[in-house]
């Protein structure tokens, strides 16, 4: 039997942003909605032209390299994207790696996905969820992404009904996603999710605009401008109100 591989747009070895602790950060190829203010349009493609192709043993032997870093500061194994859950075999096959070499695995996910048991056996070998909601109004979901926002709800409550540990991220976007009644309503809408604790507000930015350009794309985003310091700790602000931690 052919061992599994995946298709790898990049690695981050020590990032400190997706998840607790020092981490392994895996970027995998492909993804099924379109974010207007993506900064990884590059990993939209299935196939990628600049992916690489890893199997599982070629990344369990670096990734253990760095073991003594996670141990250290409580850290570990991030799959992020694009969107991980299109390559959920891979995904479930590196996991179950990690945890037979005591890693904590986190899942980093728009919940774009039809759970099937693939998605369930994945989620059974994954500590931590970070589940990037884009909002909770279905007309702001669609603005953003280009489709509907019932399969994110639907994968939410699962892992609410499974009580998966997950933390919620949220980018904030003037003039987007920054509507005081969507705000409230996607704060009201993690206060039924009993397993949601924590929520990441995360201003958005232009860093990857430069893409877009090169990519030929059309951004719609261009006279956007960055949330302030002073909106982003409102909007955090207004989240602490309703009981979550926030970062």
């Amino acid at each position: 039997m052919s061992e599994i591989t995946g298709r790898i747009h990049s690695i981050e070895t020590c990032g400190t942003i997706d998840g607790p602790g020092i981490r392994y950060v895996i970027f995998t190829q492909g993804c099924p909605i379109r974010c207007v203010y993506c900064h990884n349009p590059d990993t939209w493609s299935k196939k990628g032209n600049d992916a690489s192709v890893m199997s599982i043993g070629d990344l369990m032997t670096d990734i253990i390299k760095y073991k003594s870093y996670f141990k250290f500061s409580g850290g570990g194994v991030t799959l992020t994207g694009g969107e991980p859950l299109m390559q959920k075999e891979f995904a479930t096959a590196l996991f179950k790696a990690c945890k037979r070499e005591g890693l904590h695995t986190c899942l980093d996910t728009s919940g774009y996905d039809d759970i099937d048991d693939t998605t369930k056996e994945l989620l059974a070998h994954t500590d931590l969820v970070l589940l990037d909601i884009k909002s909770a109004n279905p007309g702001t979901y669609k603005a953003v992404t280009g489709f509907s926002i019932a399969k994110t709800f639907k994968f939410a409550e699962y892992l609410a009904g499974t009580n998966a540990d997950t933390w919620v991220r949220f980018v904030l976007v003037p003039g987007l996603t920054d509507n005081e009644d969507d705000l409230h309503g996607m704060a009201k809408y993690l206060t039924t999710l009993s397993n949601v604790k924590y929520v990441g507000i995360l201003p958005f930015h232009q860093m990857g605009a430069f893409k877009w350009e090169k990519m030929k794309i059309k951004y719609k985003l261009t006279d956007t401008p960055e949330p302030t310091v002073q909106e982003t700790e409102r909007v955090r602000d207004l989240f602490r109100s309703y009981g979550f931690i926030v970062r």
